[in-house]
């Protein structure tokens, strides 16, 4: 498979006073993008991420207006883990919008974790698949994306093999700096392949990372974020972007 064009990007920063305001932000936009995608597509497909933004999102999206049997719900990366885990993503969105938003379970695209890693990558793929057929490389609406305090994103981590990883959707990883060692992730060509990427984030914890990425280019995985012909949105508070 060939690697998407060098990219084209339209970059938004909005720094807003606090974290409440990064949550109300990133959820108005995930409602204003979805109606957008529901009404020139018939449907919305999005990737999640953990961490704060499930915090974020699980608090603000039950309260938008939307047309949610048009929702498909993926994640940028999942880690291998059963779904009674902690550690798991998805466990934290089914409790945080199944029963508080019309969303099923079903709506949901979620690994495998009864497989290796190898495997379950695999079969996440073709999960992918099934939801945009014939394509090179998917088109996501929106990819909600994490980033670390070592500046990863997704499972991406810096110096990783991965960073270059151009021939799947969907990669394995069993060395993770970060526990749970073993994860999958989306690859970079289908990071940079969406119509719109958010950071969001909260917190002078943030604030270093943020510098080093937006202020001063360093090639950190999060720094690689640049949709084709996409839209790209920081989304920070005042702590987050005050060394910037």
């Amino acid at each position: 498979m060939s690697t998407p064009l060098l990219p084209h990007t339209k970059t938004v920063r909005k720094v807003v006073d606090n974290e409440e305001k990064v949550a109300s932000e990133l959820c108005s936009l995930v409602q204003k993008l979805a109606n957008y995608a529901i009404t020139e597509r018939g449907h919305f497909k999005i990737g999640l991420s953990g961490g704060s933004l499930a915090k974020f999102l699980c608090g603000g999206l039950p309260s938008i207006e939307t047309s949610w049997d048009k929702w498909s719900l993926f994640f940028c990366d999942e880690r291998l883990v059963p779904f009674s885990d902690g550690d798991s993503t998805y466990k934290l969105y089914k409790a945080g919008l199944v029963g508080s938003t019309p969303l099923t379970e079903e709506q949901f695209v979620v690994i495998n974790p009864e497989l290796d890693v190898e495997e379950a990558a695999k079969d996440y793929e073709s999960k992918v698949r099934n939801s945009f057929p014939d394509c090179e490389w998917p088109k996501f609406d929106v990819l909600l994306l994490g980033m670390g305090p070592d500046g990863h994103t997704a499972s991406l981590f810096p110096d990783h093999k991965l960073l270059d990883e151009r021939s799947v959707w969907i990669a394995p990883i069993s060395d993770s700096p970060k526990p749970p060692s073993c994860r999958v992730t989306m690859t970079l060509p289908v990071i940079n392949n969406a119509r719109c990427c958010i950071f969001a984030m909260a917190g002078a914890g943030k604030a270093e990372m943020v510098k080093r990425i937006l202020g001063d280019g360093e090639a950190l995985p999060s720094a690689m974020v640049k949709p084709v012909s996409g839209e790209l949105y920081w989304i920070l508070d005042t702590a987050a972007a005050s060394k910037l």
